[in-house]
């Protein structure tokens, strides 16, 4: 693995070259940590050399096997492994977790309604509750057979068109702007009394890939459209971008991971010369509006936990909280009735229909939820194939290890060595999986690298091995395949590899 230069910090840059991006931090007046500050010299050292990728494939690395440190959960594979409270977590903490386990499998209700702690859904929706997205709290899916698309939905947003456009999606005010009637997202369920947005429909065509050896790989294109549209067209500028909701484990792991250690891989003017790039993504904290490192989100467009949460109460499941207090929630002013209906507001529970104790649990819940411990990673197979891995340049992007902040906020998940395989960047991905949609400083051909732990429990948790962002992948292997841009030399190295060296890099994915 090639190494990025140490990151700068720069002060200030002009808009012109925030947009291209810079070596080190891509920053227009932000700063941003070029090195830890929770760390002794001495023990800077010491997790330079842990987290170095190993040279070594004949045994698995020491503590490798728990991946995500004292937090790893040891429990019995089964479909209920994503669900499970780290390892660590003080006995007086679990019943947060157990309360906020609680919140995220209610359901919401429709107001007015005599549940009066439970109304607020909506008025437009896509699911009622967090659990109906993220079943077992694992992968969703594309939909297979007819209309539900429970745990899958549209993102809708238009690029900039003004100078002053331009500047807010550069100062981080913006990610980018909505549909002017359907909003940011198609919410294809609705209270009674209003009609839902609207449906989204795949057709798939099949393609063939030749590999090296000659077996023959079929992959399927997605084509998404917006149909059965109640409210009239999108507008000619929308585009659309299909998302399967993700798996929630390790969630406050990667919140701990010190924003120096992953700006530390960002290279993406690829000054290194590697073919890759990784630009990070910078947005802003909900709560306090502070600029910081995006990591969560399929293009990174949050900042931590708790940012990602109250984006899904707002646009999945239609419920204000102090973070996105709008008790319509995505009902824009072109929706008359919808705004004219009825909230879930109860003063004497305060000004949101989820106020802030039950955001603050259900963000708990989340970040708390344990990754589980790796099968078979001293296997001679799986060390085979976590070789190739390595060889082919997948560690580019998927970056083995990190050790977390020994100041993180909750001390179970403090001075972790965890495996999430991830750099947490913004890479292109070409053509082949670009949504055409900017999301903040990511264009449509740009996504972050997914964590990989857990990978190989998809189907035991989640019931299929559907994957990358919409799912279109039907196993490990067309997921590959798909990859471009600066994964192409990856995917190349894959394709040209014999079928026993293929299927061993597959066993090392699964054992994650």
């Amino acid at each position: 693995m090639s190494h990025a230069p140490a990151p700068r910090l720069i002060a200030s840059a002009a808009l012109c070259a925030l947009l291209s991006g810079f070596s080190a931090t891509i920053a227009a007046g932000f700063d941003l940590p070029a090195k830890r500050a929770d760390l002794s010299e001495a023990d800077l050292k010491r997790v330079a050399d842990v987290t170095r990728p190993t040279k070594d494939f004949s045994k698995a690395e020491q503590y490798e096997a728990m991946q995500a440190g004292a937090t790893t959960s040891i429990d019995p594979v089964t479909e209920d492994s994503f669900t499970h409270i780290s390892a660590n977590m003080p006995f007086e903490e679990e019943q947060n977790f157990k309360l906020g386990n609680a919140l995220f499998r209610k359901l919401w209700v429709s107001a007015p309604s005599s549940t009066q702690a439970s109304d607020g859904l909506g008025p437009l929706f896509n699911a009622r509750s967090c659990m109906s997205c993220h079943v077992n709290d694992g992968r969703g899916k594309p939909p297979e057979r007819g209309p539900s698309a429970v745990s899958m939905f549209l993102r809708l947003s238009r690029a900039a068109r003004t100078p002053e456009e331009e500047k807010a999606i550069a100062s981080a005010d913006i990610l980018n702007f909505p549909d002017p009637v359907y909003g940011h997202q198609l919410q294809d369920l609705a209270v009674p009394g209003l009609a839902g947005e609207g449906r989204m429909t795949i057709r798939y065509d099949e393609g063939t890939v030749k590999l090296g050896d000659g077996e023959i790989v079929s992959l399927r294109r997605p084509h998404y459209a917006a149909t059965n549209l109640a409210y009239g067209p999108l507008d000619a500028s929308t585009t659309i971008s299909a998302r399967v909701a993700p798996a929630m484990i390790g969630l406050g792991l990667i919140e701990a991971i010190p924003a120096a250690d992953i700006l530390a891989h960002a290279d993406p003017d690829d000054a290194d010369g590697d073919g890759t790039s990784g630009k990070a993504a910078i947005v802003r904290d909900h709560r306090s509006g502070k600029i910081a490192l995006g990591r969560f989100g399929l293009k990174a467009q949050n900042a931590t936990v708790r940012d990602q949460n109250a984006d899904a109460f707002a646009n999945d499941i239609g419920i204000s909280t102090p973070d996105q207090p709008d008790a319509h929630g995505d009902c824009t002013e072109a929706e008359k009735k919808c705004q004219a209906m009825p909230t879930g507001v109860q003063e004497w529970l305060g000004a949101e229909e989820a106020p802030g104790p039950i955001l603050d649990l259900v963000t708990f819940y989340s970040e708390n939820l344990a990754v589980p411990a790796r099968r078979k990673a001293s296997f001679p197979d799986t060390l085979r194939g976590k070789r190739i891995f390595y060889e082919t340049g997948c560690i580019s992007c998927h970056v083995p290890k990190f050790v977390t902040r020994r100041d993180a906020t909750n001390k179970a998940q403090s001075f972790q060595l965890v495996w999430p395989y991830s750099d947490f960047l913004l890479h292109d991905m070409g053509d082949g999986l670009s949504d055409g949609q900017q999301v903040g400083l990511a264009s449509g051909r740009e996504w972050r690298t997914p964590p990989l732990w857990g990978i190989g429990l998809t189907r035991t948790v989640s019931g299929h091995s559907f994957f990358l962002h919409d799912g279109r992948a039907r196993d490990l292997t067309e997921a590959i395949l798909w990859h471009g841009g600066e994964a192409e030399k990856a995917r190349n190295a894959f394709s040209a590899l014999s079928k026993d060296d293929r299927a061993a890099l597959i066993t090392f994915l699964e054992s994650l």
